[in-house]
């Protein structure tokens, strides 16, 4: 038969008779105003697990928060992908290079003359794909800026009219330079 806690303490020497006897009294005098309504009851355990509930719950909403955002990041990066493997031009086997600045080092894209123009132009863009870099289409590339801007390597701006007042609108700049 296992003995109560009063009785472990006892045989253990770490209460006396007098002690036991004062804390049973003491909690049957308590047991009696609280029926009474003249004490309040012991609402601390009450108290602690309701705050401890509701840090669990504060706890599991910031979890899920992160996770609904890991996965809403995951889910831009898989539509980032489609948009590029979808509409990405094929490459070229060419010496003809066109010539842009990544992160501070000058890189270069194999290109033919109609996509050099419309490169230059900005009816197409070069993007960062997989450790490489792709042409796609500006529609497709101000897509891909607005779900993240650091994958467009070079999106030129379109042709725009030159001021009537500029004094070099006769000079025309060649596009097909060679440095």
């Amino acid at each position: 038969m296992s003995l109560s806690l009063r009785d472990q303490l006892l045989k253990a020497g770490l209460v006396n008779e007098k002690q036991v006897k004062q804390a049973e009294r003491s909690q049957k005098k308590q047991d009696r105003l609280v029926k009474k309504n003249q004490a309040d009851a012991d609402d601390s355990q009450r108290n602690a697990a309701q705050q401890a509930q509701a840090q669990k719950q504060a706890r599991d909403q910031a979890l899920n928060r992160e996770q609904q955002e890991k996965a809403q990041k995951k889910a831009i990066k898989a539509q980032i992908k489609q948009l590029i493997e979808g509409s990405r031009l094929p490459k070229l086997e060419s010496d003809d290079y066109f010539n842009f600045v990544d992160h501070g080092k000058v890189k270069r894209i194999a290109v033919n003359t109609m996509m050099r123009d419309k490169l230059s132009r900005g009816t197409l863009a070069i993007v960062s794909h997989a450790g490489g870099y792709e042409i796609i289409p500006r529609d497709v590339a101000l897509k891909i800026q607005e779900r993240e801007a650091h994958r467009i390597v070079l999106l030129s701006a379109p042709d725009e009219k030159p001021d009537e007042d500029d004094p070099y609108a006769a000079y025309q700049i060649p596009d097909d330079l060679m440095w």
